[in-house]
């Protein structure tokens, strides 16, 4: 049972029961930058990788954000980072033993941690005096500087978190006495080389502007959609990870998954093919697709998009390759099942290993977790990554209505040597044309088109290739068949006008032609 001894509530668990939380490394202490500052862990590998090592050993951190944001379980993986025997939990809000329930329902560890307790609700404020933090001289109470100095010399903390300090300016007796003694105490922390991340709440009756201003950096936190979102808007004395990273609260506590950011092409780009296993549509292709680029296959519902792209992952897989297959519209099982009635061997793919089949659930994941998932899945052999659809990426929580971290993805992996396939559904069967549902024809290097066609009563599959950055391609459209046996595709339709737009139209000279459809 927590206890609270007089004149602040400081108490503390003995140490040797501290453990890292998921995401840090025990032990994990400051390591020197390139100018010579230590670095101190911020106890969660993204946020680190984000800061570029972590937070510099000495320096203060605002974080900030609006109430259940993640601000304090941030603030609880960098107080036990390294085990929390040289850490301080300056509580102005909530008493420790609720601190510590909440901790450890998400699986963090906060045994070893010296808790100050300055909440409301301290035994000190029990016995009917007034909770008056900011006093004068006059005052017998001790000032805020006064209670947390004698913890620091008693402590001799690495690590600090004042929690939230905007609770304090509603104790104060106006703006000057707030910054005056927040000051001092930033002061104290400075000079005793503790690091100190102290929490804000913002809102519009008590902005917190001025505190941006103390802080030798700012870490925001922010609810967008259905998930968080961290930026760093500010970090003296090194580079960050520029835009907004996602930010799941889980068991385990806090994750960050840095933004995607694309990468530069590591070798001269080299022209090597990838067939589909069909002769008349590596002949549209004029051989295939290219090795590390990205294909854009586009279509209405149940034209044959996803069909057409598990026949270059067979290809892949009968050369030995990896590929891998994310389902973000389609169920597996139904997937499995389908490619078994067409005699593409998905099943016995996946049971080789050349076949990752992975289902993702839009609305239970966001853009970070799915971005992170797709760059862990990788592997040394991994040829081929296919999103079947794009519409489904689009309602990840976090996502944006431009695809700009898809657009990241697709070069960071064809840059890594992947070949990248992608499906979008065109939401009209037949006609205006448009190549693709969202104007993403800048992502793709290669984009084939799929069409219904309605001809003499009957409703027939056109393909062909709008687009091709690297090679020349036929532009020619095909008919094309699913059937028991797999996919066929036949000769190019020659003599007919208005295929795009679902109304073809006879225009040749052979009537004999029209026989074809």
């Amino acid at each position: 049972m927590d206890t609270d001894p007089p004149s602040g509530g400081a108490e503390r668990a003995a140490p040797d029961k501290g453990a890292a939380p998921h995401g840090s490394e025990p032990g994990g202490g400051a390591e020197p930058t390139a100018g010579g500052a230590d670095r101190l862990s911020t106890g969660i590998d993204g946020l680190d990788t984000v800061l570029d090592g972590g937070f510099l050993a000495g320096y203060h951190y605002l974080v900030r954000g609006s109430p259940g944001a993640g601000k304090t379980v941030l603030g609880w993986h960098f107080l036990v980072a390294e085990g929390g025997a040289d850490a301080l939990y300056v509580a102005f809000e909530e008493r420790p033993e609720k601190i510590r329930r909440n901790a450890a329902s998400l699986g963090i560890d906060l045994d070893a941690v010296t808790i100050l307790d300055l909440s409301p609700e301290s035994r000190l404020f029990a016995a009917g005096e007034g909770y008056d933090v900011f006093t004068t001289a006059a005052v017998e109470h001790e000032s805020l500087t006064d209670r947390v100095r004698g913890r620091i010399d008693a402590e001799e903390p690495r690590r600090v978190l004042l929690d939230p300090v905007t609770q304090l300016r509603y104790l104060s007796p106006d703006e000057y006495q707030f910054r005056r003694e927040l000051l001092s105490l930033m002061g104290l922390l400075t000079d005793r080389g503790s690091t100190v991340l102290f929490t804000s709440q913002a809102c519009s009756e008590t902005p917190d502007d001025d505190l941006q201003f103390l802080g030798d950096g700012v870490i925001e936190l922010c609810r967008r959609g259905g998930g968080r979102l961290l930026r760093v808007p500010k970090f003296r004395g090194s580079e960050t990870a520029a835009g907004g990273h996602t930010v799941t609260v889980g068991r385990g506590g806090m994750t960050v998954y840095p933004r995607v950011v694309a990468e530069r092409e590591r070798r001269p780009f080299t022209r090597r093919l990838a067939s589909s296993g069909v002769p008349e549509l590596d002949e549209l292709l004029h051989g295939g697709v290219e090795r590390e680029t990205t294909t854009l296959l586009s279509g209405p519902t149940g034209v044959g998009k996803t069909t057409v792209g598990s026949l270059f992952l067979k290809e892949a897989a009968s050369r030995g390759h990896h590929s891998i297959l994310y389902l973000l519209e389609e169920k597996r099982g139904t997937f499995v099942e389908r490619c078994r009635s067409i005699n593409v061997p998905v099943a016995e793919m996946i049971d080789r290993g050349s076949l990752d089949v992975v289902d993702v659930t839009p609305a239970v994941m966001t853009v970070g977790e799915f971005l992170g998932r797709v760059q862990a899945g990788l592997t040394d052999d991994t040829q081929f990554v296919m999103i079947d659809g794009i519409q489904g990426f689009a309602k990840l929580a976090n996502g944006s209505a431009d695809l700009e971290e898809l657009s990241a993805l697709t070069s960071l992996l064809t840059a890594r040597g992947v070949t990248v396939v992608l499906t979008d559904e065109m939401p009209n069967v037949v006609g205006e044309f448009r190549p693709t549902k969202s104007g993403e024809t800048a992502i793709a290097d290669n984009i084939v088109l799929m069409r219904y066609v309605e001809f003499g009563g009957e409703i027939h599959r056109a393909i062909g290739v709008l687009k091709k950055r690297t090679s020349d391609f036929e532009r020619r459209l095909r008919q094309f068949e699913i059937t028991e046996y797999g996919v066929s595709v036949g000769d190019p339709l020659e003599g007919l006008s208005g295929v795009l737009t679902g109304d073809p139209r006879w225009v040749g000279t052979d009537p004999e032609r029209e026989e074809v459809l």
